[in-house]
Formats: C-alpha cells, structure tokens, sequence
C-alpha cells in the first residue's frame, strides 16, 4: 500500500470580531488593499472575508448582542477573534486531537462561511485561543 503524505496544516484566515464592519471595511479594503472575497454570513454573525495572499481576514460582526460575536465584543472589545488552520482531513484531525485530549466545541463538524467542514476546539485546551479547523 502506498502511503500518501498528509500536507501540514496551513493558515485558512484569521478572523477579527468588529464593532461595525462598515467602520474598519474601508482600512483593510481600501488603505491596506485586501481585496474582497464573497463570504456567506454564519453563526449570527455578518462576514466580510478579505484576500491576504493565500489566506484570508474574516471581518466579523455580531448581528445581536447575544449572537457568539457580539458577546466577544461586549466582553473583550474588538480584535482577533480566532485563527482558522485549513487540514487535509477534518475527521482525522478532530481524531487526533480527541486522542490526545483536547476539549472540542464541535463534536462533529458542520459548514462553515466559505461552504467548507469546521470544527472549534475550545480555547482551554490551546493556550487561550479558539482555534478552528477547516477541511481543504
């Protein structure tokens, strides 16, 4: 049987919890020059996803309060919400972390905004970091 080796994981996007998109929009967009990327709003939250090479900056604003953005806001001001590794197999990862106990958020995985499989892992077990796990 041949072996196929697994790709490291890469940087998928960042994604940074906004007051108001409409506010911060023009300085990545126009002042920085990261163009825009159609993204499809998820988890109460409005997403404006900006190219930053082969990764992405997802601009996030909670569409209520008590949405998981607008909660973040409220409690911790605006600034990086979470950081998105992209991995060949979810399934595999999410096994692999699992194994070696890490507490997960997403048991299993679900669609994330860009169409694609995610899973979080719950910050305590990342150094305080919510981290999300995209499937290429």
């Amino acid at each position: 049987m041949t072996h196929v080796p697994r790709r490291a994981p890469r940087i998928a996007h960042v994604g940074i919890a906004v007051r108001a998109l409409d506010e911060i929009l023009p300085f990545y967009r126009d002042v920085l020059g990261l163009p825009e990327v159609p993204l499809v709003d998820a988890d109460g939250a409005r997403i404006v996803g900006l190219a930053a090479g082969d990764s992405l900056v997802e601009l996030l604003e909670g569409e209520a309060p008590e949405t998981p953005i607008g909660k973040f806001v409220d409690r911790r001001g605006p600034g990086i919400h979470h950081i998105c590794f992209a991995v060949d197999d979810l399934d595999a990862a999410l096994a692999r972390c699992r194994a070696a106990g890490v507490r997960l958020i997403d048991e299993t995985p679900r669609l994330g905004a860009e169409g694609k499989r995610i899973a979080f892992l719950h910050p305590s077990a990342t150094a305080g970091v919510l981290i999300e796990l995209s499937e290429l």
